[in-house]
């Protein structure tokens, strides 16, 4: 598998290709549907699709839902599929190959996508299965106007930093809610402790099985960090998501944030904030526990995959037409929307979070089939300690419980 290798390749500058991409449609008069992800640089790479190949298609659409995730397998589970892509990460990929909605590319890259770079090849078993074209992460965004007010002169870098940091925000009377970071019950929950959990130095499964360990010195030190993190957020942490979290840093509603770099082109632009927030804003590498120590984070990257349940004919102009669109030409015209793994990237201020938590050494989010299950378990267990119902200790025996019943049902438990 090439993750690794994907994001270690260079944080900096060596995260792109080294080869442009033909404008090359496939076969004409087919049909072209996209589901996929709603922010910036998804919609670049889908827009640029369209735009390059829309004309010789029969037809061409594109789905752009923050639903994504929880649509994707009941929409190419039919044959023919409702989409012939879609647009996924590492965890979305396993999700759709557990159940066989998407096919093998090497076919389809020896046709149309001879100079896409190996690295951009996420193979698993000897087949490519994706086409990958952005890095993410969530790391640290601070506002150093608000630090400097309660004589913070430097960014913090670890979990206590940023705790201490709000306690002096709020002790001084600027910010009641200082932190912002993605707790929505569900998904965004089960990877904030994710990000914690990996700090900490901890382990999902037993070595080469699919028994959980979250339930763990780890895993209790992560909640007890989250829930320190969780007293400085907004009381109504439990619904918000990316939207909500990146509105309330525009609308100067907060000092500290763990948020997505694919949030801070948007952040950082002119559109929607004031000049006192963006020009004050910095992006940094996600928090550690200790000093120097692994960064709070799963490193993602994005691509394209292709249905199974559709024509040859379909995937293969689906696949050209995706793959016509990551070109430096595109990378040029949206270079601060994401971290490309494109030729043409030139890392920008946007960037410098993904970078530094790459470069601290954080790890990919793992690519392993049961780990959709215990994700969903996190997400859908851990709300009661954080709103203070119960143990971490209960709340991680009850993550491993349901774990178990859907593992079980799935077969990757006895």
């Amino acid at each position: 598998m090439l993750i690794k290798k994907l994001f270690v390749a260079g944080a900096m500058a060596g995260l792109m290709g080294t080869t442009a991409y033909a404008a090359d449609c496939g076969p004409s008069d087919q049909s072209i549907r996209i589901l996929a992800s709603d922010f910036p640089a998804i919609h670049a790479v889908a827009g640029t699709a369209e735009g390059n190949c829309a004309e010789a298609a029969s037809e061409f659409s594109r789905n752009h839902t923050t639903e994504a995730r929880q649509i994707m397998n009941a929409a190419l589970t039919p044959d023919p599929a409702e989409y012939t892509s879609v647009i996924v990460a590492n965890s979305t990929l396993t999700q759709l190959m557990n159940d066989g909605l998407v096919r093998p590319l090497n076919d389809l890259i020896e046709s149309h996508g001879q100079n896409i770079p190996d690295n951009l090849k996420i193979a698993i078993d000897g087949n490519v299965m994706a086409i990958a074209f952005m890095a993410n992460a969530q790391h640290l965004f601070s506002r150093s106007d608000i630090l400097a007010q309660v004589g913070i002169d430097s960014t913090p870098s670890t979990y206590d930093e940023v705790i201490e940091a709000a306690r002096a925000i709020r002790d001084a009377g600027i910010m009641e809610y200082p932190i912002v970071m993605n707790l929505k019950t569900g998904w965004n929950v089960g990877e904030s402790f994710n990000l914690v959990f990996l700090a900490h130095g901890g382990e999902f499964f037993k070595p080469g099985t699919a028994e959980p360990t979250v339930n763990s010195e780890a895993g209790i030190a992560a909640l007890e960090t989250l829930k320190a993190m969780v007293e400085y957020a907004h009381p109504d942490h439990l619904t918000q998501a990316s939207n909500e979290t990146q509105g309330l840093w525009e609308a100067g509603e907060a000092a500290l944030g763990i948020m997505w770099g694919s949030r801070g082109a948007p952040i950082l632009d002119d559109e929607g904030s004031s000049a006192e927030v963006t020009s004050n804003t910095v992006l940094s590498a996600a928090p550690s526990v200790e000093p120097g120590g692994i960064p709070g984070a799963t490193l993602w990257w994005d691509g394209f995959t292709i249905s199974t349940n559709v024509s040859d004919a379909e995937a293969e102009a689906t696949f050209a037409a995706l793959a016509s669109a990551l070109t430096p030409e595109m990378v040029a015209a949206n270079n601060d929307d994401a971290v490309w793994l494109l030729e043409g990237f030139t890392p920008g201020p946007a960037a410098a979070g993904v970078a530094a938590t790459v470069q601290g050494g954080a790890q990919p989010y793992p690519m392993l089939p049961q780990i959709g299950l215990l994700h969903a378990a996190l997400g859908s267990e851990l709300s009661d300690f954080l709103k203070g119902d119960e143990s971490a200790e209960k709340a991680l025996a009850d993550v491993e419980a349901a774990y178990r019943t859907a593992a079980k049902e799935a077969g990757f438990l006895q």
